[in-house]
């Protein structure tokens, strides 16, 4: 007995021994440091996805968990401004457009480094080249249904594109596609097949953005929790089923105006708890730095609160605007059953938008789906609010497209299974609402089918679901980001190969027409126009069903700061920083 009790003295004292350097490394990384200009850096940022990341690596983001958090990691070419999102160069110094609109020629920073990694020689992260832009984007253009959802960044805009993504098919590809030029180590050109009004949007977008070749090389398929890129974080760890924690990138190569390395902060901690009012109770304790969404039930309180600096919310930032995003259902325009324009109008037509924009969510949007998948009061120059009409409730008409669908009454319409996310519980409550109002307005039959965001795109993109509900959110400031959805020239023909973005497969030669007229414009203005009536032709064929132009809630804690809002809720931790809470925090607003 007297043998076994010093080995469990020393057990005892090297447990206790980790647990306080663990306590104190925590500390050390929490602890804030006042830097040159009046700012701190040091401190983890903490916040909340309600949905499990579903793949970081860039070729395969496609839903905005994933997004948020390979900005912080990555970086294309361009990107964009957190406050007005503008674009602004990235991995790029300076670009040029020749006079025929179809040139670009980038001029990349020097100096800038990779992660280190354990992809590269003894773990050090090597400079970034042009050749590097070359092989991401010459993999973009390569034929891997598991791997690559990106194509369309470059599917008939760069030259040589679609016959370097064919002839990958049958035989790995040598050499880069036809349109892309390695100048120099520092200069890359790109030549189109012809002007388009989006290329630079799409250089700030997740599928551009630039990683090693090591890093596929080592992980390939595991580079959805191995991202390996330039960003001002890095990953320390990725446990899917609960955080994803990154930590500061020594080597990055920005440094703001008084000469402080960039980023400010130590790290990001990102927790996934699906329960919203769970995440409230976590925020209010000081556990999470920003809450985006709020509990239904609370909007009300905490808006009055925020605002007058009165109750338990009053010490709190509310950021609120209207967002790029849209809230539909899509039918599976293929499906035996929604192949049918008129029960797809018959149901449009028996959703009353506004009751579940109103009772539903508490009011927690910009405003009901009346017109297209446009939303309406974030493109100024778009003039869908105007000029174009989609569907409100109307039951003489639902009741009149129902029997012009050959249907008799609602009860002759076989079974229909909504497919959804859950989304704390958001989702569920709405999804709930509109299986009761298409059973009471029609007599429909609807099951609802509830998986995992993850399951939920593949079975979109598979064709497995015959209706289902989508969130949309602009990745750029463009209408055309979300008439992209509704592109019928992407779509395979053949119906077990995926289809990205269109999960709808609706196809429409008219609206690809115009679409492309838009794509091909040489002015905003001119753009918007094409757009415009090619959103017209698609609501009239009634595609999917809009049911509210999504509004932007956060809450912010006081003690955060350069952290402002915008309609994409496109985030740049770059240069965020943390405050040390005084008695006088709580009365200053976030900036």
């Amino acid at each position: 007995m007297k043998k076994s009790i010093l080995p469990l003295l020393i057990a005892g004292f090297l447990f206790g021994s980790c647990d306080k350097n663990k306590s104190e490394q925590v500390a050390n990384e929490e602890a804030l440091v006042e830097i040159e200009g009046g700012k701190f850096a040091g401190g983890i940022f903490k916040y909340n996805e309600a949905e499990f990341l579903k793949n970081l690596f860039p070729h395969n983001i496609t839903d905005a968990t994933s997004y948020r958090i390979a900005c912080q990691v990555y970086e294309g070419l361009l990107k964009f401004t957190q406050d007005s999102l503008q674009l602004t160069n990235g991995l790029a110094e300076s670009y040029s457009v020749d006079e025929t609109g179809t040139v670009y020629t980038f001029k990349l920073r020097k100096g800038v480094k990779f992660h280190d990694n354990a992809c590269f020689p003894e773990g050090k992260g090597r400079e970034m080249k042009a050749s590097d832009v070359n092989y991401c984007f010459s993999l973009l253009c390569t034929y891997n249904p598991q791997q690559n959802q990106g194509f369309s960044m470059f599917q008939n805009i760069l030259k040589g594109a679609n016959e370097y993504y064919e002839a990958s098919k049958s035989a790995k590809p040598t050499g880069s596609v036809e349109g892309i030029k390695v100048v120099d180590d520092y200069t890359i050109s790109f030549t189109l097949t012809q002007p388009n009004s989006i290329f630079l949007y799409n250089l700030a977008r997740p599928f551009t953005f630039i990683f090693p070749k090591e890093a596929y090389e080592k992980y390939g398929v595991d580079m959805r929790i191995e991202p390996v890129g330039t960003g001002p974080f890095m990953k320390s760890s990725v446990d899917e089923g609960s955080s994803v924690i990154l930590i500061k990138n020594p080597n990055y190569y920005l440094k703001d105006e008084n000469g402080n390395s960039l980023p400010y902060l130590n790290g990001i901690k990102v927790r996934f708890l699906s329960d919203r009012k769970t995440e409230l109770l976590e925020f209010k304790r000081g556990e999470f730095h920003m809450m985006y969404r709020l509990p239904t039930d609370y909007i009300i309180q905490i808006e009055e609160e925020s605002v007058k600096k009165t109750g338990e919310y009053g010490m709190y930032s509310l950021q609120k605007n209207p967002e790029m995003a849209v809230h539909f259902l899509s039918f599976a325009n293929k499906n035996e059953l929604f192949n049918n324009v008129n029960l797809r109008k018959a149901l449009s037509f028996a959703v009353d938008r506004k009751k579940v924009l109103e009772f539903v969510l508490d009011g927690e949007g910009d405003a009901p789906g009346y017109w297209g998948i446009t939303p309406v009061n974030v493109f100024p120059e778009y003039k869908a609010k105007d000029q174009l009409k989609g569907y409100d409730i109307n039951l003489d008409s639902a009741k009149y497209y129902l029997k012009k669908a050959g249907y008799a009454s609602g009860k002759d319409v076989p079974k229909i299974t909504l497919d959804l996310n859950a989304d704390g519980d958001r989702n569920v409550k709405v999804a709930e609402e509109i299986k009761t109002q298409l059973q009471n307005n029609l007599g429909l039959k609807v099951d609802l089918n509830i998986v995992s965001t993850t399951q939920l795109i593949e079975n979109m993109m598979g064709g497995k679901s015959q209706f289902f509900r989508v969130g949309w959110i602009a990745d750029y400031p463009s209408p055309e980001n979300f008439l992209w959805y509704l592109y019928g020239k992407n779509v395979p023909t053949d119906a077990a190969q995926p289809s990205y973005p269109n999960f709808a497969r609706y196809i429409n030669p008219k609206f690809d027409e115009l679409y492309e007229k838009g794509l091909n414009a040489k002015s905003t203005e001119e753009a918007y126009a094409h757009f415009l009536e090619a959103e017209k032709v698609a609501m009239a064929d009634a595609p999917i069903i809009v049911l509210w132009y999504d509004e932007a809630y956060r809450l912010v804690q006081p003690t955060v700061k350069n952290f402002p809002n915008n309609p994409m809720q496109y985030r740049d931790f770059t240069r965020v920083y943390l405050t040390k809470a005084t008695a006088t925090t709580a009365e200053e607003p976030a900036k």
